[in-house]
């Protein structure tokens, strides 16, 4: 198993927690991506500072204005992305972004139970969607027949709090709206690798731990999971992956979790 070698790639939700942990070890890699496309709504506003300060210091990092559940916005992104990576189509996309939703099952409401499930299961169709004709683009371009995160990959950025037979820590966090919305993200996941296989393209859907994160802290107890740890040990199981990985939910170690 060696390091992660991909021509590029595009994280949604880039500007905090796991996803810009994810930007900064791309670009810390001893061959980082030729690009390094980060999403995030504002990418001019205070909560994308950092994104702001590490594209200033490498210029392999392109900051994209992006929301997940905006379709104009989608295919905005796509299209500048298309402008960079030309015939080398997009390697590698991750859909990072997400939100909690804090209700439980006495007070969950229509409203906020569309509004977790637009984010955290549509957007990653819709960027699937969208993304996949740079994707296949990728895919034709990558010598060889099997599958890997080096060719062409959609990663889902799932939990634990998705899998139907952990509920991992019901007691800290019993919010309805994010644990369907992953379990849902973990269908999607399965749907895409037999959807797009026949395109060379590997789907993966991921546990990041419980992670020192804005979203992981908000119980009453808080994670010993750091986002450097979850982030390392994401690209470490990313790197080794292949054809017989796609359409399956791993944790952040390689560890199998149960649907």
């Amino acid at each position: 198993m060696g390091e992660l070698a991909v021509h590029s790639v595009l994280v949604t939700g880039a500007n905090r927690g796991i996803g810009l942990g994810l930007v900064q070890h791309f670009l810390g890699l001893p061959k980082p991506p030729k690009w390094v496309f980060a999403g995030c709504r504002d990418p001019k506003g205070q909560r994308a500072q950092e994104l702001q300060r590490l594209a200033s210091k490498h210029p392999n990092l392109l900051i994209l204005a992006l929301e997940v559940t905006d379709p104009a916005s989608v295919k905005a992104a796509a299209a500048r992305v298309g402008e960079h990576v030309g015939g080398s189509g997009l390697t590698l996309l991750i859909n990072n972004a997400g939100i909690l939703g804090n209700n439980t099952i006495h007070n969950e409401t229509l409203e906020d139970m569309s509004r977790v499930y637009t984010t955290n299961t549509i957007g990653p169709m819709l960027m699937g969607q969208v993304f996949l004709p740079l994707l296949k683009k990728a895919a034709q371009a990558s010598p060889g027949s099997g599958l890997s995160c080096s060719k062409a990959a959609i990663v889902n950025m799932s939990s634990g709090g998705g899998s139907i037979e952990r509920v991992t820590l019901w007691d800290l966090f019993p919010t309805v709206s994010y644990r369907c919305s992953k379990a849902a993200l973990n269908m999607l996941t399965r749907c895409q690798s037999l959807g797009y296989r026949e395109h060379g393209i590997l789907c993966v859907t991921l546990h990041p731990g419980w992670v020192q994160t804005d979203m992981g802290n908000s119980g009453s107890e808080k994670p010993s999971l750091t986002v450097d740890g979850s982030v390392g040990g994401m690209l470490k199981v990313l790197s080794s992956l292949s054809e017989k990985d796609t359409g399956t939910f791993l944790d952040w170690e390689g560890k199998v979790v149960p649907w």
